[in-house]
Order: C-alpha cells, then sequence, then structure tokens
C-alpha cells in the first residue's frame, strides 16, 4: 500500500510540474536574473520599465535600443531578426536592463528588494578578519559603461573588495552605480553597523611595530648606500 502512495505521490508531482512548465513561461527579467552570475542583480518592475520617464538618455547609450527594450518586456518585434542580429538585440538587452537597474535600486521599491538580499547574504561577504563576516553590497567605481567591472562595498570598514567568484568579474558595475550603498544607508541609517573595534597591530617578537619604524629603516638603508664613503682599507706595510 505504501508502495501504491508513494508511486502515486510522485506521478502526481511530475504532472503538476509539466502543467506548470506548460502554463506559465517565464519573463525575460527573470530568466536574466536566474543566470549563473547574475545573482546581484534583482528584478525590476515591469511597471518602472514601461515608464518612459524612468528611461530618459538610455536610448542614446544603447545600441538596438527600441529591440532590446521589447526583449525585455517581452513584447513580439516588429520585424523579424536575422541570427546576427538576435546576438546583438541579446547583448543590448542586457546591458540596457543594467542600466536600468542602476536607476531601479536608488528608488524606494528597488532599495527594499536590495535590502532583503543584503541581508541574506547574496552579495558575500567583507573577507577582512576584523569585519567579522560583515555582509557586503555591489558598487561600481565608475559611471561609465566598461571601464570597471562590479566590486563589493563593506560598510564596516568602507573599503571595497573584488567579489571572491570569478564568475561576478565580468558583470560591469555600472549596472549598480557609484553611489547606491551610500543611498542605502542615507536612507535607512539603523541598516549601517558600527565601525570594527578591532584593528591589525604588526608586531615583532611580541613587540609592537612603531609606524615610523619602516620609514627609519628606509632612510638609514638609503645614506648606507649613497651618502657615506666606503670604509678606507688599511695598507699594511711589507715587515723588513
Amino acid at each position: 500500500v505504501h508502495v501504491h502512495v508513494h508511486v502515486y505521490t510522485y506521478t502526481f508531482l511530475l504532472y503538476s510540474i509539466s502543467v506548470m512548465s506548460s502554463s506559465e513561461e517565464i519573463s525575460w527579467i527573470s530568466w536574466f536574473c536566474s543566470l549563473r552570475g547574475n545573482e546581484f542583480f534583482c528584478e525590476v518592475d515591469e511597471d518602472y520599465i514601461q515608464d518612459k520617464f524612468n528611461l530618459t538618455g538610455l536610448n542614446e547609450q544603447v545600441p538596438h535600443y527600441r529591440q532590446a527594450l521589447d526583449t525585455i518586456l517581452d513584447l513580439e518585434p516588429d520585424d523579424e531578426l536575422e541570427d546576427n542580429q538576435s546576438d546583438l538585440v541579446e547583448q543590448a538587452a542586457e546591458m540596457l536592463y543594467g542600466l536600468i537597474h542602476a536607476r531601479y535600486i536608488l528608488t524606494n521599491r528597488g532599495l527594499a528588494q536590495m535590502i532583503e538580499k543584503y541581508q541574506q547574504g547574496d552579495f558575500g561577504h567583507c573577507s577582512r578578519v576584523f569585519c567579522e563576516n560583515q555582509p557586503a553590497l555591489p558598487i561600481g567605481l565608475s559611471d561609465v559603461p566598461g571601464e570597471s567591472m562590479v566590486k563589493l562595498y563593506c560598510s564596516k570598514c568602507c573599503d571595497v573588495y573584488t567579489p571572491k567568484s570569478s564568475r561576478h568579474h565580468h558583470i560591469d558595475g555600472v549596472y549598480f552605480g557609484t553611489g547606491f550603498p551610500h543611498m542605502l544607508f542615507m536612507v535607512h541609517p539603523e541598516l549601517r553597523p558600527p565601525k570594527p573595534t578591532n584593528l591589525f597591530v604588526p608586531r615583532l617578537y611580541g613587540f609592537k611595530i612603531h609606524p615610523l619604524a619602516y620609514q627609519l629603516q628606509l632612510q638609514a638603508a638609503s645614506r648606507s648606500r649613497s651618502g657615506n664613503p666606503p670604509r678606507p682599507r688599511l695598507q699594511k706595510q711589507p715587515y723588513k
């Protein structure tokens, strides 16, 4: 009896999955955000994308803008595209979505979605020991496309780091912008962590190294190499 029950349950699950897959098509936005390496992105509301005011100026930055926008919104293209054009439009759609994403995550709705990911640790954690695994936030070092890949910002030590996983090393930082973490903590200051209380102190044989020690050693070495003449050798007189 138990065997029949398990077989029936398994068959029903397979049927449910097949029905769902045939009746529910995943949107382009959901598909893009689910791709390996795109974990830092949140799903931008279609209502935001359909508001032309939010897209001001992007048509001048993105090639095949109209077709790329239709792709993002799952709209049928007006003209049939050739194979080589399809690849270009897909690349343009990814770029357009990234630029829209950078604007969207500065809105209240976008911030709320990114805060949820931040609190879940979806962006990774600070690699600094004394930050104690502080969750990080994605940030760009430039607002110009193609200049810098995405980095991780730690709000505890206020420094930036390269993401650990190589799959995030090819995401343009402009898709998150240079001001996103700062906007988040301006709007939600209660989320900003306290500064780290522990600092690394260099020691040698158990003694703290003075901050000027290296500089003094460098100056002494420099004087010995160039400033002082070589020690004269004594000329020994032959025995008579």
